[in-house]
């Protein structure tokens, strides 16, 4: 039997329905609840994420993946730099995530989705403290039971990036098609040295992102934020 076969009991039509629904009710949650993820179901997403194509089959990612304790630890490492802007700021990004020089249209979208998100919250323009500390709860995972860190080898190339990105998206998709929800995080990115310090990541390895995994809180505003996709015509040519 081809293993891509639908199993028996599923149309082609519900297939369809159940992996766009997957795909399209994935968003950024931005707070948690605390019920925890069980060890087996985070190793079934994963399992189902490293089909992820990848060029000649090199499989560049590599998860590290924390709760409990261990989460804490990490967590509270980073905010206490994170609270204090002068520590922060001898701690940088290793690889630019975002153009050096923003313009439209991606300048807007950006500024869109951080005020549409400050504005469920209620956070005003000038209230940069507030902002603060908005920002440093990607450090506490969004109070996820589980935070995931990727790491890559530092001798793969922007081709594996891409690859990467093919992996990051199936996992966040599998922990859909589970009732589960994610927040991918390029925010850990500024704090590479202290989770290698933590996560003992070897040096011949760089930090991807961080990324929640557990439930949403329906109760909490930021959960609300739906953000904006240009339609097909907009970012299509086709050809014929």
């Amino acid at each position: 039997m081809d293993d891509r076969t639908p199993p028996d009991g599923i149309s082609a039509s519900q297939l369809r329905a159940a992996v766009d629904f997957a795909i399209t009710s994935r968003r950024s949650i931005r707070a948690f609840l605390p019920t925890p993820v069980p060890r087996e179901e985070i190793e079934a997403i994963l399992a189902v994420a490293s089909r992820a194509p990848s060029g000649t089959n090199t499989q560049p990612w590599k998860v590290h993946v924390l709760t409990g304790a261990a989460k804490e630890r990490l967590s509270a490492a980073i905010l206490a730099v994170h609270a204090d802007p002068a520590a922060a700021s001898g701690h940088a990004e290793e690889w630019d995530y975002y153009p050096r020089e923003w313009a439209t249209p991606y300048v807007e979208r950006r500024r869109k989705v951080g005020w549409d998100l400050y504005g469920l919250l209620g956070i005003g323009k000038t209230d940069k403290a507030r902002m603060h500390a908005q920002h440093g709860r990607n450090y506490a995972f969004f109070d996820a039971p589980a935070g995931l860190v990727f790491t890559i080898d530092r001798i793969m190339r922007q081709g594996s990036f891409l690859d990467y990105g093919m992996f990051l998206e199936n996992v966040m998709v599998a922990a859909r098609a589970r009732g589960l929800d994610t927040c991918p995080q390029a925010a850990f990115m500024q704090f590479h040295r202290i989770i290698g310090e933590h996560l003992a990541i070897p040096a011949s390895e760089m930090v991807v992102c961080g990324m929640s995994l557990g439930h949403a809180d329906p109760s909490r505003p930021e959960n609300e934020l739906q953000t904006e996709r240009e339609p097909v015509g907009a970012f299509t040519t086709f050809h014929e």
